[in-house]
């Protein structure tokens, strides 16, 4: 298998970006990716640490990752698996990366920056949704800002409801954990029965 090594390489095959792939990367929130970032109702966070890497989604309603100020976001960590593989990896290594999604749009926005775990009381209750607050929130320190280009979502067409996957087509949830497991967890009574657990346990 013939691979490139080199960034001269790379730069041979693929040539110099043009201005709009440039101009488009920002050191801070302007007014237009604010207004992205508010109607996202969810967000993939990247980060890495020494056991490697881990990219988790996050959701909520749109504007559920507050705009602090032009260079500040937060994300309150509501509940999930409680594997907090992420928070983890911050602590160790602030670095992450943020790529917001929008159902209907074609573009993508990708934010880099640090982060750090705040618990401050305030701010917790801040974010309280449904009655329940989170246990932490993300805090991130922007340090570049920009949109991705459309074509994968095109490529994709993600938002067609005609390619939806039809249900039965995946394995569940439990058939995966059954056969990893021999049966010990998961199996059709876990399926039957995760979206209840799942409301009660959603915030």
């Amino acid at each position: 298998m013939q691979t490139i090594t080199t960034i001269d390489e790379l730069e041979a095959l693929y040539g110099k970006p043009g201005e709009p792939s440039t101009a488009k990367e920002v050191d801070h929130i302007t007014p237009h990716y604010r207004t992205w970032i508010e109607a996202s109702p969810f967000v993939a966070l990247a980060t890495g640490g020494p056991e490697g890497l881990d990219c988790t989604p996050r959701g909520d309603a749109p504007g559920f990752v507050r705009v602090h100020d032009e260079r500040t976001l937060m994300l309150p960590d509501r509940r999930g698996n409680d594997r907090v593989d992420s928070l983890r990896n911050i602590i160790r290594d602030p670095r992450v990366a943020l790529l917001f999604l929008i159902p209907g749009s074609g573009n993508i926005l990708r934010v880099n920056g640090s982060a750090q775990i705040a618990i401050d009381p305030e701010l917790l209750e801040s974010f309280e949704s449904h009655g329940k607050a989170p246990r932490s929130v993300i805090v991130v320190r922007v340090e570049t800002v920009y949109f991705q280009c459309a074509k994968a979502i095109v490529r994709s067409d993600m938002w067609n409801p005609d390619k939806y996957v039809e249900p039965g087509v995946l394995p569940t949830a439990g058939q995966i954990l059954a056969t990893l497991t021999n049966g010990r967890v998961g199996g059709e009574e876990y399926d039957r029965t995760w979206l209840d657990r799942a409301k009660k346990t959603m915030w």
